[in-house]
């Protein structure tokens, strides 16, 4: 009787999480059909998860530039597609091709990067040249 009420507890638990963890792994707020691509200088890199993120300064004529977010992956699957946590530091001046945020918001979700060395990288394992 114990192990069919612990069973039933972990069934409840996953029913009621399902919701939010869909919710949280959904991209409706980039808009993939009208990527975007910058070239700026980075100010922060968080390999984290349960996403990266890359912090970019793009000059648009007004001082000081433009501040973006850009989302990329999870650590797991950027090292699937031959990322190393040591690939993007402050300082650096990438390009980036993403898909913007709905909103307007200066931030978007990583496409592909072009890093300073010239290496081209996706936003996970698979062609780095090709959009998503």
């Amino acid at each position: 009787m114990r192990k069919l009420a612990l069973w039933g507890v972990v069934g409840l638990l996953a029913v009621c999480a399902a919701p939010r963890l869909h919710a949280h792994h959904s991209f409706a707020m980039f808009d993939t059909t009208k990527p975007v691509t910058l070239t700026g200088k980075v100010t922060k890199f968080q390999w984290t998860n349960p996403h990266a993120y890359i912090e970019l300064d793009v000059p648009d004529g007004t001082n000081p530039p433009k501040h973006w977010t850009v989302e990329l992956g999870s650590t797991s699957i950027l090292m699937q597609g031959g990322w190393k946590f040591t690939d993007v530091k402050p300082d650096q001046q990438i390009t980036v091709v993403l898909s913007p945020l709905r909103d307007g918001q200066p931030g978007g979700l990583l496409v592909r990067i072009t890093l300073a060395d010239g290496r081209v990288l996706s936003n996970g394992p698979g062609p780095a040249g090709g959009a998503r």
